[in-house]
């Protein structure tokens, strides 16, 4: 174990905050929830965390199913939102909630694998990371979705690469490592969880991105379509263009 990782479990040990916080925001997951949770405590067991499930009014029994998991999983915490707001919102909701200095999401559908959260907490908070490093993106090297929904990502990607400059394969992936502080500082907005290694960015953090496996999903259906992302795809675009352009860095800051 590296010096970093001992000194941020001390620290959080002598503040009595988790080591880190793992966060998935759900709606209408009633039949994917319990596994995942299960799976979460799992493949992390031994470590100091917590886990937030952020329902956004799902209108099945989501949230019920959590919460009786809640005896179960000690560290599991159920937010829930009184009105839909979106997944963007769900992950902010989240992040404020957190308690610890660092932040995992991933999707609550159960395609993204918990086993690959250890390998993004670890290469965030490595030893030889650049002190900036504030978001460890995850990239779905074999999507195992339909043509047509890979077909859409694909483009979309190719499209937001284009424009943003980010240099990011896979920015819809809803896997990844963040300091909790980093987040904070971005605008939000609506969708903005498909531009966190942009706005990232523009703030002046280094993104890296890490290899994650994605899985069938075994029930229910996602909330999106291929026609309601690209909806919204390009005003999206345009306006963290229009946020990159009107940034003004202050090149660090000094208390005197």
């Amino acid at each position: 174990m590296d010096s970093r990782v001992q000194t941020e479990r001390m620290m959080a040990s002598i503040e009595g905050r988790p080591e880190f916080s793992v966060i998935s925001p759900v709606r209408n997951e009633a039949d994917n929830v319990e596994a995942l949770a299960r799976e979460i405590s799992q493949a992390l067991a031994g470590r100091a965390f917590e886990i937030i499930f952020v329902d956004d009014c799902s209108q099945d029994d989501t949230r019920a199913r959590l919460f009786a998991l809640k005896d179960k999983i000690p560290n599991l915490r159920i937010v829930g939102h009184r009105k839909n707001a979106g997944q963007s919102r769900a992950v902010r909701t989240g992040v404020l909630a957190a308690r610890a200095n660092v932040i995992l999401t991933l999707d609550g559908d159960g395609q993204n694998d918990p086993a690959d959260l250890a390998g993004l907490l670890g290469q965030l908070n490595r030893a030889d990371a650049q002190g900036d490093l504030a978001l460890v993106q995850g990239r779905r090297d074999k999507r195992v979705d339909s043509s047509w929904k890979k077909l859409g990502s694909r483009f979309a990607n190719n499209v937001r690469r284009a424009m943003l400059r980010d240099k990011n394969a896979d920015s819809g992936c809803g896997m990844r490592a963040f300091k909790r502080e980093a987040y904070l500082q971005l605008p939000y907005f609506d969708h903005m969880h498909r531009y966190l290694p942009a706005l990232m960015q523009s703030e002046g953090f280094m993104v890296e991105e890490r290899a994650v496996g994605h899985r069938v999903r075994k029930h229910g259906r996602s909330n999106y379509t291929n026609f309601g992302r690209l909806a919204d795809a390009w005003s999206d675009m345009q306006g963290v263009m229009w946020l990159r352009k009107r940034r003004r860095s202050p090149g660090g800051t000094d208390e005197i």
